[in-house]
This record gives C-alpha cells, sequence and structure tokens, in this order.
C-alpha cells in the first residue's frame, strides 16, 4: 500500500518495526534502515540487480524479516524540474512489484540531489574513489531514508 507522506507511513507501522531505505538504480540497489524509534537511519549494504527481478525482490524479503522492517521508503530519481522520466518510472515499478511480494506500507520520497550530497560529503571526508564507489549506493539510501525521517519532526 503506497502512502502519501512520512506521518501516514509511521502510522501505518506496527510498533517496534523499522523502515528500509531503498535507492533504485539500474545497476545496484542501496539499502538502509532505520532504528526502531524512526531517528536515524544508517547503509545497509548495496545489491548489484540482475535481469530477473525475482532474486533481488526474495533478498529484499529475506533481509525486511531478518531487520524487523515494518515498511519502505524508496527514492523517486525526480528531474530537477518536478518532471518524472523513465528513472522515475523504473522506481515506482520497482515498488509496485516489490508491493505483490509483501504487503508493508511504502512512500515514493524525492531523492533529487541525493547522490551528489552523499558524493560531496565523501569527498570532503577524503575517501578514495574505490572506498566511495563501493558504499556510494548505500550511502544514498540512507541520505533518502534520513529525509523522511526528518520530515517526520
Amino acid at each position: 500500500m503506497e502512502v502519501k507522506t512520512p506521518q501516514e507511513l509511521a502510522a501505518a507501522l506496527k510498533p517496534g518495526t523499522r523502515l528500509f531505505g531503498i535507492d533504485v538504480g539500474e545497476k545496484r540497489i542501496g539499502l538502509a534502515v532505520s532504528d526502531v524509534a524512526l531517528r536515524v537511519a544508517s547503509p545497509v549494504e548495496t545489491l548489484v540487480r540482475k535481469r530477473s527481478f525475482w532474486p533481488v525482490a526474495e533478498k529484499l524479503v529475506e533481509m525486511a524479516e531478518k531487520r524487523l522492517i515494518g515498511g519502505v521508503v524508496y527514492g523517486l530519481p525526480v528531474n530537477m524540474d518536478g518532471s518524472e522520466g523513465p528513472s522515475c518510472r523504473r522506481a515506482r515499478q520497482f515498488a509496485e512489484n516489490m508491493a505483490e511480494r509483501w504487503s508493508l506500507p511504502y512512500l515514493m520520497w524525492d531523492e533529487r540531489m541525493s547522490t551528489m550530497a552523499v558524493e560531496r560529503q565523501m569527498l570532503e571526508a577524503d575517501m578514495s574513489r574505490a572506498k566511495r564507489a563501493a558504499v556510494r549506493d548505500a550511502a544514498a539510501a540512507a541520505y533518502i531514508l534520513q529525509g523522511a525521517l526528518d520530515a517526520l519532526d
């Protein structure tokens, strides 16, 4: 079930559950998780997308069960002018496909500039190119999820 606001998502959660943050890219999927208090987002890992959707879906379902996930925040890569292009359609389709695999409420969250913001932070931290590449997608998922968490206040 898609919700429209972070408040609706928080209200739909079962007590003691967390949120997943998912940054869906063409080649990789960044994952983050919130704490139970819905205050802090932490990067978890990056999954490599395969040609088939189902292996990734099964892995996400498994991870959600282990981490007591009660809802999901998907990054929505809106264009700078506010329009939605092919990347948005892919993210929405991914969320709809996942909704068939689990009954978790989910929110599509505007992720404009998230990857650039994360990249800037990693550059300021003087991370090597290889290290940045290894954590970029999960860090972007955490940035997206943190934006939704911050909107709860």
